[in-house]
């Protein structure tokens, strides 16, 4: 369990981070973000954060499995699903989805789709995922209500796709509530900024996925180095931008292991 601390300035370069490594799995990253609009009733809530599957030829079934496993014992209250959910081809989507489905969350498994999952068949992708009673945010938001207030989780779909539209998931969402964007790409922070988002979490850059001295594989964005893992903030806007667990282009990680993280949300 994670011990409370406590609540840095809004002006703390980054918050608690704590990791602990399953032999052969990803590894398991702890955070405590401090949100100033949370209500007191969502104080403490655990969300573990899954991206970037990628079940394909790099990425087996039984590593999706294990993931899905790891997440269960670690007991989260709300699971955030954000993209890429399988490569290249449609026929992994109906054993990820499944595989995905064994998720147990007390609040529920929420998912928006990643430019991997447009590329394959986005349509397709959402109706396995709900199939398995994931809730997928296409451009929507559910609230997640308590007697102090609400927590508003929003999800919009790929930004390489142009399918994102964040007024609209945003529509009747009162301005002064608490909100958490999933959203694939980090790149996502640059509207939420302005939009009053307080959290965004996303993947998409693998952390690099190859890491030499450098060399940073994958990942080149006009955003530089910033937002291509772990956590950070523009303006009033947090993000944790996970690592992920599959693998692409190249069937090997290299100083950037896979990652689960699970972070626990505090009132600031």
């Amino acid at each position: 369990m994670v011990k409370s601390q406590a609540a840095p300035s809004l002006d703390a370069a980054e918050p608690p981070v704590r990791a602990r490594r399953f032999a052969k799995d990803p590894i398991v990253t702890e955070v405590d973000i401090w949100l100033r609009r949370l209500p007191s009733g969502h104080d403490g809530l655990g969300i573990i954060h899954l991206t970037d599957i990628h079940h394909g030829l790099f990425t087996s079934l039984a590593a999706v499995q294990r993931a899905v496993q790891i997440a269960n014992q670690l007991k989260p209250d709300l699971v955030a699903l954000t993209g890429d959910y399988v490569t290249l081809s449609p026929a992994y989507i109906g054993p990820v989805a499944r595989a995905l489905g064994k998720l147990h969350a007390r609040l529920g498994v929420f998912a928006v789709l990643g430019n991997h999952d447009f590329q394959v068949d986005a349509e397709a992708v959402t109706k396995a995922l709900r199939d398995q009673q994931i809730q997928v945010l296409r451009n929507a938001r559910r609230p997640l209500r308590t007697s102090s207030g609400t927590l508003w989780l929003v999800g919009v779909d790929d930004l390489w796709w142009s399918s994102d539209d964040l007024p609209s998931a945003l529509d009747s969402v009162p301005a002064g509530d608490a909100k958490i964007l999933l959203c694939h790409n980090p790149k996502g922070i640059l509207q939420a900024s302005h939009q009053g988002i307080d959290l965004v979490l996303s993947g998409h850059t693998h952390g690099g996925q190859v890491r030499l001295p450098g060399v940073n594989f994958l990942y080149r964005s006009k955003l530089g180095t910033r937002f291509v893992e772990g956590w950070n903030r523009l303006g009033e806007t947090q993000i944790y931008v996970n690592r992920g667990i599959g693998k692409v282009v190249v069937p090997v990680r290299v100083s950037c292991p896979p990652e689960i993280a699970r972070i626990v949300l505090h009132c600031a």
